[in-house]
């Protein structure tokens, strides 16, 4: 005599065979944290999490923002934006309507970018920092050193 599944196990068994990203991904996803100089404060969604270098690991459904601070350095901030992942196209081939459902309430249809944050620290005593875009910074620095070698000289206009 043969045995019968349970509709209810039936149709969980389903759902998670066809949430692939979910079973790929997972919800969560590391991110590694590093700082130069290491031992700085790293703060995500306003909460302490550790200091650097450290690995820390992020609910793929949300974006995050992240703080680095470091006593004498001007903090260094951004954002880890969620992208959706590559396993949406699984998803919809396979799954369907239910597996991309599971996958957006877990949060495994996206994944997090930057995965990987290294942040130079600019010591804050006497600069003025701005970050213009993912990769450009625009410092303002009233004492030079004189090592440096001049590139440019702004002027005001009148």
């Amino acid at each position: 005599m043969r045995k019968l599944i349970p509709s209810v196990q039936l149709f969980s068994l389903a759902l998670l065979g066809t949430s692939c990203a979910t079973i790929v991904n997972g919800s969560l996803q590391s991110i590694e944290i590093s700082s130069n100089p290491t031992g700085a404060e790293i703060w995500v969604d306003h909460q302490l999490v550790g200091k650097s270098p450290t690995i820390v690991e992020m609910k793929r459904k949300d974006n995050h923002f992240v703080q680095i601070r470091l006593e004498g350095y001007q903090p260094y901030e951004l954002t880890i934006k969620r992208d959706v992942s590559g396993w949406v196209a699984g998803n919809l081939a396979f799954g369907g309507f239910i597996g991309l459902a599971v996958d957006a309430i877990t949060g495994g249809i996206y994944t997090l970018k930057p995965d990987q944050v290294s942040a130079e620290m600019i010591q804050s005593n006497d600069t003025l920092c701005h970050k213009t875009s993912e990769n450009s910074f625009i410092a303002v620095v009233m004492t030079p050193d004189p090592s440096w070698q001049k590139v440019g000289h702004l002027t005001t206009r009148s």
